[in-house]
Formats: structure tokens, C-alpha cells, sequence
């Protein structure tokens, strides 16, 4: 399969129509979209090392979440973060495929996978203006936020979440990653409650005084699974996939 071929595999399960409109995603880097493809690996960000282990384990393929370019580059030289990543990749015969936003809102993409980490079947969708199928709606066994924090902790494997708010939830929302903009369309949508990455003191505050729950995990722990279901999907096309975890935030 060549390099095009999988991104338009990708784009089959993860449409540019369900892109926000500000994102920049799609094939990111790409010296030779007509290569074979020998190798994928798949991580949260194109990192420097990232793009390194694909080089080691033999892929030319990387497959991220975050974009490896979301501004525009004034130049590639080296001088910035961004255009090193780039030089790297492009050193190493790596392309970079990134999906951000699509994925998101994509069935079995970035929420579904969350769900599914957390034990959550999906009820629903919801979301804003912008995006508005891009949250899921989970029905769960009433339960009370203290609880729901600890399950959402262990099966992503945080050292740690934040709780904000009190009470028994029933229906909970989720979105990875920031999730702030949408706590107003959860509550909206009947949720008592929202599973997120991060989402600021003062938007979780005020939700808590109206009787919302937040609960945030972390934007990678929240948004890692979906690299797993990327590899699984690769993997169904014949090709090779490994996954790339490497959380770059702790807590001491």
C-alpha cells in the first residue's frame, strides 16, 4: 500500500468534513506520497523522539492526533521546534499523517475510544455550533463523582485526576483533550457530568456551584487510547502498526 493510499484509508474513517474549521490536519510532511508503505507507528504528537523511535523500528510512516504543523511556518530551518520536527522526519524518509479534530468526532476515533478505556457505552453524541456531534453521551449505573473520578483514574492509568463538584451522576459526557468549551452543550444534553483532559479552574468552579461535575484526567491520558484503535485499524489494512506512549506531563 503507498503512503497516499493509507491516508485515504484514514480519511475514509476519519472524513476533512468533521475537521473544525481553524485545525490544519491531513498529510502533514510527506517527501514521496507514492512510497510503499514498510512500517507505521502511531502517537499523540509527532515529537522529536517520536519521530525518532519510527526511524528505529523501521516505519516511514507516523500517524499522530496533534498536528505536526497547526501554524503556518515562516521558515524551515531548524530555529523552532516545529520545522526541527520536520527537517528530522523528512531526514528519516518519514511521512507524517495527522488527523486531529476529524478524529475527534470520528466514529471510533478520539471520544469513543475514551468511552470504551473507561468502561462507558455510548448513548449519544453532542457538542457545539462548531463541532456538534463531536462529544459522546454515556447512560451508566448512578453512581457518585468520587467513584466515577477513581474508575476514570485506573483505566487510564493516571497518577492522579481532578474532581470538581459533588453529586450522583447517571448520564456522563466526554470529551478528551480541552474540554471546557464544552461543558455548557454537555449540560445541555443532560449530562451530570463531564470526563475530560482539562478544562481550567475558573469554567469548572462555576459548573460545580450549578451542580455539574468535572472530572479531568489529563489531555494525553484522554486522548492516548484512540493511538491504540489507529494501530488496530492500520494493523486490519495489512500493514504493521506499533503504538508510541510517552505521557511528557507527571505529577510528583
Amino acid at each position: 500500500m503507498k503512503i497516499s493510499e493509507l491516508y485515504k484509508a484514514l480519511e475514509e474513517i476519519a472524513p476533512r468534513s468533521l475537521s473544525a474549521p481553524w485545525d490544519n490536519d491531513g498529510l502533514m510532511c510527506c517527501a514521496d506520497a507514492d512510497a510503499e508503505v514498510t512500517r507505521v507507528l502511531t502517537a499523540l504528537d509527532a515529537t522529536s523522539d517520536a519521530i525518532s523511535k519510527a526511524a528505529e523500528l523501521g516505519c516511514n510512516v507516523l500517524v499522530t492526533h496533534h498536528p505536526l504543523i497547526f501554524k503556518g511556518l515562516k521558515s524551515i530551518n531548524g530555529a523552532d521546534t516545529v520545522s526541527s520536527r520536520a527537517i528530522l522526519a523528512l531526514r528519516e524518509g518519514i511521512s507524517v499523517i495527522s488527523l486531529h479534530t476529524r478524529l475527534d468526532a470520528a466514529d471510533r476515533g478520539v471520544n469513543d475510544a475514551l468511552a470504551s478505556a473507561v468502561g462507558l457505552s455510548v448513548s449519544g453524541k453532542f457538542g457545539d455550533s462548531e463541532a456538534p456531534e463531536l462529544g459522546r453521551l454515556c447512560d451508566i449505573p448512578e453512581t457518585d463523582a468520587d467513584t466515577l473520578a477513581l474508575r476514570v483514574k485506573g483505566a487510564l492509568g493516571c497518577s492522579a485526576v481532578r474532581v470538581t463538584g459533588t453529586g450522583m451522576i447517571r448520564k456522563a459526557a466526554v470529551v478528551g483533550g480541552e474540554g471546557k468549551d464544552f461543558i455548557i452543550p454537555a449540560i445541555k444534553a443532560g449530562a451530570d457530568c463531564l470526563i475530560t483532559g482539562d478544562a481550567g479552574y475558573n469554567v469548572c468552579e462555576a459548573a460545580a456551584e450549578g451542580g455539574f461535575v468535572i472530572i479531568e484526567a489529563g489531555h494525553y491520558h484522554t486522548e492516548f487510547p484512540v493511538c491504540e484503535k489507529l494501530a488496530e485499524f492500520i494493523s486490519s489494512l495489512g500493514i504493521k502498526a506499533d503504538v508510541y506512549n510517552d505521557c511528557p506531563n507527571k505529577f510528583l
